[in-house]
C-alpha cells in the first residue's frame, strides 16, 4: 500500500520558519486525507493539521492556527507543512499520515504513517 517519507526537519530558533515535506509512493489511489501529527518526548501523539485529497477542507489544531499552513503538490503526491513563528513548545517528532477516509482528523482513521522527522526549536 502507500508509503510515506517525511523530510525537512531540523533545528531552528524561536520565531523562525521551517517547511516539512511528505512524499507518498506505492498505492496512493486509496488516500483521501492526509495529515500531520507530532509527538514530544513523554507526551501523546497529537493532531497538527489535515487536508482532504481535493486540497480543500483543511483542519488545524488550535495551538498552530495562524502559524502553520498545510498544503499539497498537485503534480506529485506530496504533503507540506509550512511552519512559521515557531515556538520551543513546537519541538517534537512530526509524522505524516494518510487515511482512506475523505476528510478526517481522527487518529484512528489514519492507517498509513511515515517514519517521522525531528523538529527542534531553540529558545
Amino acid at each position: 500500500q502507500a508509503q510515506l517519507v517525511e523530510s525537512g526537519g531540523g533545528l531552528v530558533q524561536a520565531g523562525g520558519s521551517l517547511r516539512l515535506s511528505c512524499a507518498a509512493s506505492g498505492r496512493t489511489s486509496n488516500i483521501y486525507s492526509m495529515a500531520w501529527f507530532r509527538q514530544a518526548p513523554g507526551k501523546e501523539r497529537e493532531f497538527v493539521a489535515s487536508l482532504a485529497r481535493s486540497g480543500d477542507n483543511t483542519n488545524y489544531a488550535d495551538s498552530v492556527k495562524g502559524r502553520f499552513t498545510i498544503s499539497r503538490d498537485n503534480a506529485e503526491i506530496t504533503l507540506y507543512l509550512q511552519m512559521n513563528s515557531l515556538k520551543p513548545e513546537d519541538t517534537a517528532v512530526y509524522y505524516c499520515a494518510a487515511s482512506p477516509a475523505y476528510s478526517t482528523t481522527s487518529y484512528d482513521a489514519f492507517v498509513f504513517w511515515g517514519q517521522g522527522t525531528q523538529v527542534t526549536v531553540s529558545s
